[in-house]
Order: structure tokens, then sequence, then C-alpha cells
């Protein structure tokens, strides 16, 4: 649907002329930018709940006794996504004599951070001897409230992303009160050669504000 809307957006600024088409581009991948950083916190949000239901499985099998390999392999049936596959080569690889951390490490996936937080508490564990499911449990607990503090600070911040949107969208509004005042802005916009400089710049500094108010406040979300 995206794709078709910025297609029709740009055969119409082909039409319409060279400024038009860069203010199209502009849009177009500023929606672009945006839905692609919403679907990556929505991911992220939902691999870290697999991970704590990972973790609070293989805390409880170690508790009872199991080995470290068969423990992680029941965390990777009963969690999902990211986490299940990690925990499923930590399990292979603690079973073959190797080192279970290793397994979790994933540098290039959306919770990289996490699980290798959870990877250095199972090193700490496997170096000195120490009780592999105090520390799990204490990578847990710090990852929950890691997670609780971001969900709240990203409720706080919800009053200044709305802000930043009103005020981008606020000159399409005054464009739409000057058009019915008679004033002819579209006309100015779209038709004569200094609409060919001042759409796209507009456009490009509308686009670049909004960006950058997403940047600041996802800055303030810790990681």
């Amino acid at each position: 649907m995206i794709r078709g809307a910025s297609g029709i957006g740009c055969a119409l600024a082909f039409a319409l002329g060279s400024g038009s088409l860069m203010a199209a581009l502009l849009v177009a991948g500023t929606v672009a930018v945006r839905l692609r950083r919403s679907r990556r916190v929505r991911l992220h949000r939902i691999e870290c709940g697999h991970l704590l239901d990972g973790l609070e499985a293989v805390v409880s099998e170690l508790r009872v006794g199991a080995h470290p390999s068969a423990a992680a392999a029941v965390a990777a049936r009963e969690s999902g996504g990211i986490a299940a596959a990690a925990f499923a080569v930590g399990s292979a690889r603690s079973r073959l004599g190797g080192s279970g951390a290793e397994g979790l490490l994933r540098p290039d996936s959306v919770i990289a951070a996490e699980l290798g937080r959870v990877a250095d508490a199972w090193q700490v564990a496997e170096r000195h001897g120490l009780a592999l499911a105090e520390l799990l449990a204490s990578a847990r607990t710090d990852l929950a409230a890691r997670i609780g503090f971001r969900t709240r600070t990203d409720a706080s911040l919800a009053g200044a992303r709305a802000t930043a949107a009103i005020l981008a969208a606020l000159p399409v509004l005054g464009v739409g009160m000057g058009q019915l005042m008679g004033a002819h802005p579209l006309q100015v916009l779209f038709i004569s050669p200094a609409g060919r400089l001042l759409l796209p710049l507009g456009v490009g500094l509308a686009c670049a504000g909004l960006l950058w108010a997403d940047e600041i406040t996802r800055r303030v979300a810790p990681r």
C-alpha cells in the first residue's frame, strides 16, 4: 500500500515538476524511515518478552538441579523468536562441552545487547564456578527493570512525539487556509518557478525536524 502510494505520488510529481518530485521523495523517505523504526521498536519489545520467558525457564530448571544444557533446551522450547534460537545453540554448545554463553551471542539481532548481558553472566559462572541460576536470575531482573523503565519513558514521551508531528503538519494547514482565503499558495508552490525551490525546501525542513525529534526522543529511552 505504501509503495503504491509512493509510486502515485512520484508519478504526479513528474507531471507537476522537479520540485514536486523532490518533495514527494522526501515525504516518502521520511515515512519509510519512521515505519522502519516503529517496526524495529515493536520487534524489540516482542523479542525482549521472549527472552524474559526463556530466562525464567532456564533459571527454574537450574534451581531444580538440571544441567545447563538441559535447562537451555527447555528455555528454547518455552520461549520463541531470537531467544529460542539462541538458547537452542547455547544448549548444543554446552552439551558438546563448549561454552553455552557463546551460543547466546547474536551481534546482528535486535536484542543483541540484551543477549550479550545474559552471555556475560553465563561466562562469569563458567569461568569462576559461580551459581549460574543466581547470575541468570539477576540478569533477568535487570532486563525486566530495563523494559519497565523503557515503557514508562516511552509513555512519558508520547506528548513530545505528538507535538512534533503536529508542528510538522502545521505548514500543510497554513497552505490550506491560504487557499481558502484566496491567496492561491498551491499555484505558487506547484506551478510558479519559485515553487520549485520553496516546496522541496519547506518539505525538507519539516521532514528533517520530524526525524530529528524522533532521534532526540529515541536517545532518551534506555537501551
